[in-house]
């Protein structure tokens, strides 16, 4: 069954993020824990939550994925942006408890000059400081376009992190298409090849979410630019042999392309005709 949402706006709450999604043809979606530029957290009603747990049960609502802010590096080179990160990802995966099952996605960070080696220790070192033995969230390292000192535009350094991290578990990985792409993996071309070494470096199980993005900048651009589907250089065909293929067609999909509700719905009503039953 195809399981497509996109990024909705997390300030009405959990059930209204589940409406909005509805509305718009989704049965999935991802949202912000807080703002995406750092800051508190909204406070969680127990009501809103029992509310929103009985539509997904309803509604078959299941596989949300919540994002953590753009601002958390957790191999920063200054300390307090390090803790900025221990301090917001402990809190999140508290708050994902009231929705136990579903996933929390973060972007390794950036080494800012340290190098990878370095970064990689320092990411594992933030997970084991926060997640813990029971907790009933998937926390997904999300693959990079490069740009910069980015840590985990390459396969084998989100493995690293993983075999460095206590909980190997509860880690998984979530693919955006833009992102491999820019970061010099040919999603459009081998679509297959690329397949075959996420499972031979990191394995296909570790593998939960997909971003599908199209991509404003050449192959091996790293440079990060999401596009509209089709509107880029990934292109329409290559979006349908992802949702299509049988590694991926039954995995979340997950729009972050520059829309409103009103394109994110044509984008969502465009995968469900190129999706094969």
């Amino acid at each position: 069954m195809l399981r497509i949402g996109c990024h909705l706006s997390s300030s009405g709450g959990f059930t209204a993020m589940g409406k909005t999604a509805l509305s718009i043809g989704a049965n999935t979606f991802q949202f912000f824990t807080r703002n995406p530029r750092g800051g508190a957290a909204k406070a969680i009603s127990q009501k809103d939550v029992d509310e929103f747990l009985n539509l997904c049960r309803d509604c078959d609502i299941t596989n949300i994925l919540a994002h953590a802010p753009y601002t958390l590096n957790a191999c920063a080179a200054k300390e307090s942006v390090r803790e900025f990160a221990f301090n917001t990802m402990a809190d999140d995966l508290k708050r994902m408890e009231y929705v136990p099952g579903n996933m929390y996605n973060f972007h390794p960070g950036s080494h800012v000059g340290q190098g990878i080696e370095t970064g990689i220790k320092m990411i594992a070192e933030v997970l084991n400081t926060v997640m813990w033995e029971d907790m009933n969230t998937t926390v997904l390292l999300e693959t990079m376009a490069g740009k910069g000192s980015e840590v985990g535009s390459r396969f084998e350094e989100i493995r690293d992190i993983i075999a460095a991290a206590k909980y190997q578990d509860k880690l998984g990985v979530c693919l955006d298409t833009c992102h491999v792409y820019d970061a010099g993996y040919d999603i459009v071309n081998d679509l297959d090849g690329v397949l075959d070494s996420f499972d031979r470096v990191i394995g296909l199980d570790r593998l939960y979410a997909v971003h599908l993005n199209d991509s404003k900048n050449p192959y091996s651009s790293h440079k990060d630019r999401h596009e509209v589907l089709g509107g880029g250089f990934i292109g329409k065909d290559a979006v349908e042999r992802i949702v299509n293929h049988p590694k991926l067609r039954t995995l979340p999909f997950l729009l972050e392309t520059p829309n409103e509700l009103e394109g994110y719905a044509r984008e969502i009503e465009l995968i469900k005709t190129l999706y094969r039953e």
